[in-house]
């Protein structure tokens, strides 16, 4: 079974959690650390990626350590057409589909797509929207913000995402961000996706977990909590345990 195969068999059954670790933010040796703590915790896939520019050395040496000492699947979450490996399980085939340089809704993928397919990489499909904040993800991808009290633009972009066959629909207010996307969005969104609905950015506790799985989101993401703390099983097993106990409703 594939990662999407395996990502969509999980989603008809409940909520998924992912974790997000950037290798920009810290040394090889500390990103295994916290992908094997994540595993612990319960997290149901690692992404590796983020919005700074990493080589592909970089990736590939991440990546490796990573799957050398944990059995969770590693979906690289990719900045720019350089961070890709060919040791990953997949990666998001994403178009930012809400910025305003064409390089970030189709130049990188044009430049990645013969490497990926030498590769034998799995590629995923995925629309990506910025919300406001943004934070460094909506400056460095030049994003049009989408207002995070404005539901109708947020509809109308995801129903062009699946119009154009994306598998994956991923709205995000940026890492780091002091709230999350708007639940009224999420909800909203929700009603017309007819595919998996990712969400991520300013999730920190269980509580606004809880509160974005309830809204809609079939998986969510946090990325920053684990990077900022010591002790990452203690502080994202609360978080996991929320988002695979909550429904939609």
């Amino acid at each position: 079974m594939n990662v999407y195969s395996q990502l969509k068999s999980i989603t008809e059954k409940r909520k998924v959690h992912m974790t997000l670790i950037d290798p920009a933010s810290q040394d090889i040796k500390r990103s295994t650390e916290i992908a094997v703590e994540a595993e612990k915790a319960g997290t149901d896939f690692v992404m590796i990626g983020g919005s700074t520019s990493i080589d592909m050395n970089a990736m590939d040496e991440t990546i490796k350590s990573i799957k050398s000492n944990t059995k969770t699947p590693v979906i690289i979450f990719p900045g720019s057409s350089s961070m890709i490996s060919r040791y990953a399980d997949a990666i998001y085939f994403m178009s930012l589909l809400n910025s305003r340089n064409p390089e970030f809704i189709i130049g990188h993928q044009v430049k990645a797509a013969p490497v990926l397919k030498k590769m034998g990489v799995e590629t995923i499909p995925m629309g990506y929207l910025v919300f406001s904040p943004g934070m460094t993800v909506g400056k460095v991808g030049e994003a049009n913000l989408i207002d995070n009290g404005n539901p109708e633009t947020a509809v109308a972009y995801a129903l062009a995402a699946q119009m154009m066959g994306m598998k994956l629909i991923y709205l995000e207010a940026g890492s780091g961000s002091p709230e999350t996307v708007n639940p009224e969005v999420v909800r909203a969104v929700r009603k017309v996706a007819e595919v998996p609905l990712i969400v991520g950015g300013g999730i920190r506790s269980p509580e606004k977990a809880a509160l974005i799985a309830s809204a809609g989101a079939d998986i969510v993401v946090t990325g920053t909590i684990v990077e900022k703390t010591s002790k990452v099983q203690e502080a994202l097993k609360p978080i996991v345990k929320a988002v695979k106990e909550t429904h939609t409703f």
